[in-house]
């Protein structure tokens, strides 16, 4: 079988998201090389001499990280690649050496392509450029190797803010410089970048097969391509067939920048195929649910969001309770939900979801919320006390909960973990192309990060991905894989279907056929239940896929 590598270019992700990433896909067995840049981050290896932090990281707009790798002191900021292979190193006496070494040759490799003459220097791990008496450092090194396998690794300085390394004593040593590429007369972008390391990642490790997939900018990619020849030539701005005119320039903009012509739109009054179309069944189960969400002032998701499934679920008697208000503060382009000016939290609301579970005689409810980014916990505690809430009125009830990434926030995450959810489900919603668009308020590495912590307290969990917005069916697989990798569990898979002229347009239906084959590859990925079909939605068939893990 084929060594393959998983590469992903990532973008600008915290280092905190990013170490509980790579803790989660560290447990795991496949090899992933994971690209990005972080915020203004002093680290410290598991050696280091804090005397080497000379200045209060807060006063320079940075923060102070302790960390399990190898090292001292060292910077992370924007404009600095930062490589993190989450891989199998080969066992032996030399182990970390050697495998420090290859990821040395890789970055002397990459460097070559800009035209830039580097080197490994005996005795100081990492690369460096200028002569040997005078070096100058170019990139950092520093991993942790585990049960012979290593998390951590590099940070190529590209075009970072040099003057943050005044502050510290950089990997302790005291007598050499810092530079970066774009010192060196090279100026390039990170993504142009994060191709070259893939490629060269690849032919330095022996990976056959090499799946590359970024933000903004997907593709497929072979180890020992050329990126002479193929990613590094000058991009031209896609040509727009038709523009949508009733889309905001700046969603515009987004879209076309992830790579969709939205010349290829479907236009809003087009009517649906067959298998898209839901008979409405507004009998006496629908009629009797409204009245009781109205008589409880409870909103559900059903209806804020539009959710071709109501008539199905209400008239079964189910519902999706959504919490913390009917207003979101983030307005991300699929979403039909109000993002008006949030109220106060109503601290009834938990008792009066736990009544209405009770009214229906439910034995599993779904709970899920509007992002709150104006509380200070993101929203997480009235998730907590509607969890408990509903156990109280209703003992052996399951409690599934939907919830936002609460900004990363590790506090309000804990709240919510602690509260024991049966599923804890959090949406990663689209392919890593497609993320600016499609949701600017988020991050598709902090969703992953999201479900890893959850897996790291045991939790059973869940994400899902809407089909039909200009991805790929090789991205959409290479999302279930990252899916899988963290630990998820439960997976759902729905056309997506454009809520007003206003949102982000549907570029194509996919057919019942396609959502056959993407359950059988999620299957074949080893998870517990896919629902995948057109009209599957987040909070669709909860109970069936939950009791599947049963």
């Amino acid at each position: 079988m084929a060594r393959s590598l998983e590469s992903r270019w990532l973008g600008r992700v915290t280092y905190d998201d990013a170490y509980k990433l790579q803790r989660q896909i560290f447990e795991g067995s496949k090899s992933y090389l994971l690209l990005l840049e972080h915020a203004k981050t002093y680290t410290l290896g598991v050696r280091a001499d804090r005397n080497n932090v000379l200045v209060d990281p807060v006063e320079v707009g940075a923060v102070l990280v302790d960390t399990d790798r190898g090292g001292d002191v060292t910077y992370h900021g924007p404009g600095q690649l930062v490589g993190y292979p989450i891989v199998a190193v080969t066992p032996g006496p030399s182990m970390v050496p050697n495998f420090v070494h290859s990821l040395e040759n890789v970055l002397v490799r990459v460097l070559e392509v800009y035209g830039i003459h580097a080197y490994a220097l005996p005795k100081y791990p990492g690369v460096w450029v200028g002569p040997q008496d005078t070096p100058r450092k170019i990139a950092a090194i520093g991993v942790k190797v585990t049960r012979e396998r290593a998390m951590h690794g590099f940070a190529l300085n590209v075009t970072t803010d040099l003057s943050m390394f005044d502050h510290i004593i950089p990997c302790g040593i005291r007598d050499k410089t810092v530079t970066s590429m774009e010192k060196e007369g090279v100026t390039v972008n990170l993504t142009d970048v994060a191709k070259v390391i893939t490629s060269k990642f690849a032919e330095e490790f022996g990976y056959e097969s090499v799946f590359y997939f970024g933000l903004d900018d997907s593709s497929s990619i072979s180890a020992g391509f050329d990126p002479l020849a193929s990613e590094m030539k000058e991009e031209q701005p896609s040509t727009i067939q038709r523009s949508d005119s009733h889309l905001s320039s700046q969603i515009s903009r987004r879209i076309q920048k992830a790579g969709v012509n939205l010349g290829t739109a479907i236009p809003v009054r087009t009517p649906k195929p067959q298998w898209m179309r839901n008979r409405a069944n507004m009998g006496s189960e629908y009629r009797q649910l409204k009245s009781l969400m109205r008589s409880l002032s409870l909103t559900t998701v059903c209806e804020e969001a539009g959710c071709p499934n109501i008539f199905e679920c209400w008239s079964d008697g189910t519902a999706t309770f959504m919490i913390n208000g009917e207003s979101c503060t983030r307005k991300c382009t699929f979403c039909l939900v109000d993002t008006s000016k949030p109220l106060p939290l109503d601290e009834n609301e938990p008792y009066r979801v736990a009544e209405a579970v009770k009214r229906l005689g439910l034995d599993f409810a779904v709970v899920t919320a509007v992002a709150r980014d104006d509380l200070g916990d993101g929203g997480a505690g009235a998730f907590a006390k509607t969890i408990d809430a509903i156990r109280e009125y209703n003992p052996g009830v399951g409690v599934e909960v939907l919830i936002p990434d609460c900004k990363g926030d590790e506090t309000s995450l804990r709240t919510i973990f602690e509260a024991r959810p049966d599923v804890l489900n959090h949406n990663v919603e689209t392919p890593l192309r497609l993320q600016r668009a499609v949701r600017p308020s988020a991050s598709y590495a902090r969703s992953l990060s999201v479900l890893a912590r959850a897996r790291e307290y045991d939790l059973l969990t869940k994400s899902g991905i809407m089909v039909g917005l200009g991805e790929t069916m090789d991205e959409v697989k290479a999302t279930l894989r990252d899916l899988r990798e963290v630990g998820v569990s439960i997976v759902t898979i729905g056309q997506y279907l454009r809520p007003t002229k206003n949102h982000a347009p549907l570029i194509r239906y996919y057919t019942p056929s396609e959502f056959e084959e993407l359950k059988g590859y999620g299957y074949g990925l080893g998870f517990s239940h896919v629902e995948s079909s057109p009209m599957a939605r987040s909070s669709y068939h909860a109970k069936r896929g939950a009791s599947a893990l049963v």
